[in-house]
């Protein structure tokens, strides 16, 4: 299989959980947004020359080159780790960049205002990390191997969670502090007692 019989196999795909497509690297913060998001969930591969509609336009200079090389690194903490390879068809260059599932989420994109935001991909869209997953992240080294400690905290919110609630529901039911139910919900998702879903532009959580 060439180069151009591989590029078309993969368009044939389209865009989905694990692919996504560029046409131009005009903007090196956008495009951190994706690379943040499948180091963030289960990896995958960005194809940059390639329109949405799945026509190989292809990368046409040294400088759209060097902002992917600035998206990946200069404008995401920490610095994911990262594969450019290139392909050539009908004259043009298209550059496919693998970004594998990263061990140290949350891998964060500097957005247009100097915040630095954590993205995951759910099917073929970029969405800003819930704050329970932000703490399920920084919490895996912490708890892997661990115990954890069911406290009234913990009976209070496995009581009020019946059925799928936002993170403001559950706030709001049980009456607890913001912070500690991020905490709590993080690490019974942690331990496989609650699950999340994000349906309609919501993050959502139920027990197991």
């Amino acid at each position: 299989m060439d180069d151009r019989q591989y590029l078309l196999t993969l368009v044939r795909e389209g865009e989905h959980q694990l692919q996504d497509f560029k046409y131009r690297v005009s903007d090196a913060c956008k495009l951190a947004k994706t690379v943040s998001a499948f180091a963030n969930t289960d990896g995958g591969r960005l194809l940059i020359g390639v329109r949405d509609d799945g026509h190989l336009s292809g990368v046409r200079s040294e400088e759209e080159m060097y902002m992917m090389h600035q998206a990946a690194y200069k404008y995401c903490k920490p610095e994911p780790s990262i594969r450019f390879d290139t392909y050539h068809a009908n004259g043009r260059a298209i550059v496919i960049a693998t970004i594998p599932p990263s061990d140290r989420r949350p891998v964060c994109a500097l957005d247009e205002e100097g915040r630095l935001r954590a993205y995951v991909r759910i099917h073929d869209e970029n969405i800003v990390a819930s704050p329970v997953l932000l703490a399920l992240w920084r919490q895996s080294q912490k708890l892997q191997g661990g115990a954890f400690a069911y406290d009234d905290d913990i009976r209070l919110l496995l009581h009020v969670m019946q059925g799928w609630h936002t993170l403001n529901q559950i706030v709001r039911l049980s009456k607890l502090p913001r912070r500690k139910v991020i905490g709590a919900l993080a690490s019974l998702i942690h331990f496989g007692t609650v699950r999340w879903e994000y349906v309609n532009q919501q993050f959502l959580f139920a027990l197991q």
